[in-house]
């Protein structure tokens, strides 16, 4: 299939350069090597959703149809890819530590890997602290090869018009989702000071700048520029970019809590476990009497939940009807992106590829 060609080629390029990597944190110290390790690990899998919209927008724009089995391992498009990717790996590494979340896509979360490696070698001091410590250093490191992905793929491109769009869009990403990232610290710790009738609007916030905007819109908007989509083009795919990110972080709120374990590749109930603010719990808390939204909340915040405790916050959340608003919520996103996808000026080949993408993330188990 052409599509898989074109992922075999972003993951050649993210172990190529991870193998570049090994050989200059080698020469250092060998005991550098887990960093390389637990990266190649976290490259490995997830959905990719980042690099192929990324792909198709630019695609898009194209003067033919484009078919992945003619592209190179040294194209921008791929490069650029590649960079998504290990950004959004990065993300993951420092979401699991804040959230401390043991576990991703069904394997040790990186700092839980750390943690490992201190028992294992009985090192001195605290295992839990090392784990902390290399997390953030490995998605630091992260952050920083991206940058570098993306600049190395730009570096042969002779139009700097379209590589000032591409780098204003890549480093608008990059703001916004550590912008994101703080408001859901933010609300995570905050929320029980806050008025009740705040918590959706607050979620909409999180949910809007920590996922919708860096997990679709932004890969658009950078495969657009690279293509050589113009601004009314761009405007054209946040219309359709955003609303899909708004359904794709709803889904993803609705896993976090009802998702099969053996599916997602995270325990169940994990986010209420987590206590993280999503439009869920803040359609949940605002439907529910006071009393019950009271021990509904000191379980949220208390971060440890048992079988039968679970148990009620699960049916607390289907009885005051706010499983059923979000889903309807996602189809209504859902509609909202779909119509701006139909009047978007791309070419069929693109907006074919896009909307197949589309309901992949509407209609996700994982």
């Amino acid at each position: 299939m052409a599509q898989d060609f074109l992922l075999k080629l972003v993951q050649q390029r993210l172990d190529d350069f991870c193998d570049d990597k090994r050989s200059e944190l080698v020469e250092i110290s060998e005991e550098l090597e887990p960093i390389i390790d637990y990266t190649k690990s976290l490259l490995a899998g997830g959905k990719r959703f980042r690099a192929l919209f990324c792909f198709w927008a630019w695609a898009g724009y194209q003067d033919s149809e484009v078919d992945p089995r003619n592209l190179k391992l040294d194209d921008p498009i791929i490069g650029i890819a590649a960079a998504l990717e290990m950004f959004h790996a990065a993300a993951l590494v420092h979401d699991d530590l804040i959230d401390q979340s043991d576990t991703r896509r069904g394997e040790t979360a990186v700092h839980k890997k750390f943690e490992n490696l201190h028992k294992t070698h009985k090192f001195a001091g605290s295992a839990e602290r090392f784990g902390v410590a290399g997390s953030i250093l490995v998605g630091d490191l992260m952050l920083s090869w991206s940058s570098e992905l993306f600049g190395d793929a730009l570096l042969h491109f002779h139009d700097e018009v379209i590589e000032k769009a591409c780098r204003e869009e890549f480093g608008k990403m990059r703001f916004e989702v550590m912008a994101g990232q703080y408001l859901d610290v933010l609300e995570e710790n905050a929320a029980p000071t806050r008025q009740p009738g705040e918590a959706v609007a607050r979620a909409n916030k999180v949910m809007l700048y920590k996922t919708a905007k860096y997990s679709l819109e932004a890969p658009l908007l950078i495969g657009s520029a690279l293509g050589g989509g113009g601004k009314n083009q761009r405007l054209g795919l946040s219309a359709f970019g955003i609303p899909l990110g708004l359904a794709f972080q709803l889904r993803d709120d609705l896993l976090g809590v009802f998702g099969d374990p053996a599916v997602t590749g995270k325990p169940a109930g994990d986010d209420l476990r987590e206590g993280k603010r999503t439009v869920l719990i803040g359609l949940t808390l605002e439907s529910i009497p006071t009393p019950v939204a009271r021990t509904f909340e000191e379980l949220l915040t208390s971060g440890a939940i048992d079988q039968e405790q679970l148990s009620f916050m699960l049916e607390t959340i289907e009885e005051s009807g706010a499983l059923a608003k979000t889903e309807r919520l996602i189809l209504e996103h859902s509609k909202k992106s779909i119509e701006a996808l139909a009047s978007l000026e791309i070419s069929n080949q693109g907006r074919k590829e896009l909307a197949y993408l589309a309901d992949a993330v509407i209609n996700r188990s994982k």
